[in-house]
């Protein structure tokens, strides 16, 4: 499984991103996927996470009103967009794919990193105030 992520860019505070993460080969059965950051000088944190086969959507705190994640199969890819932006957003973002075990795991682990096998290359949001 490869992923591709784009979608990065500079933006103003309020402003709106989408980001989309590209699976290949194109196929989405049996996977969950993770959308994680990395802040310049801080450690990679979860941001938002998608069991398209459970049903179920799990976000930080600090993204919950602001952040959708989401999938279009035709496109094989998963997108994280992002509304009314903030400095603080500012990182690199990374998808990341893992393979599905049930509902009842995935809500135990979605936030942990070391679960996820594959991961994209990032792509940089930045947001100036």
């Amino acid at each position: 499984v490869q992923l591709q992520a784009s979608g990065g860019g500079l933006v103003q505070a309020g402003d709106s991103l989408r980001l989309s993460c590209v699976v290949s080969p194109r196929t989405f059965s049996g996977y969950v996927a993770g959308w994680f950051r990395q802040a310049p000088g801080k450690e990679r944190e979860f941001v938002a996470a998608f069991d398209w086969s459970g049903g179920s959507k799990y976000y930080q705190d600090s993204v919950k009103d602001r952040f959708t994640v989401s999938r279009e199969s035709a496109k094989a890819a998963v997108y994280l967009q992002m509304n009314n932006l903030k400095p603080e957003d500012t990182a690199v973002y990374y998808c990341a794919f893992k393979r599905r075990v049930n509902s009842s795991w995935f809500a135990r682990i979605f936030k942990d990193q070391s679960e996820y096998q594959y991961w994209g290359q990032g792509t940089l949001v930045t947001v100036s105030s």
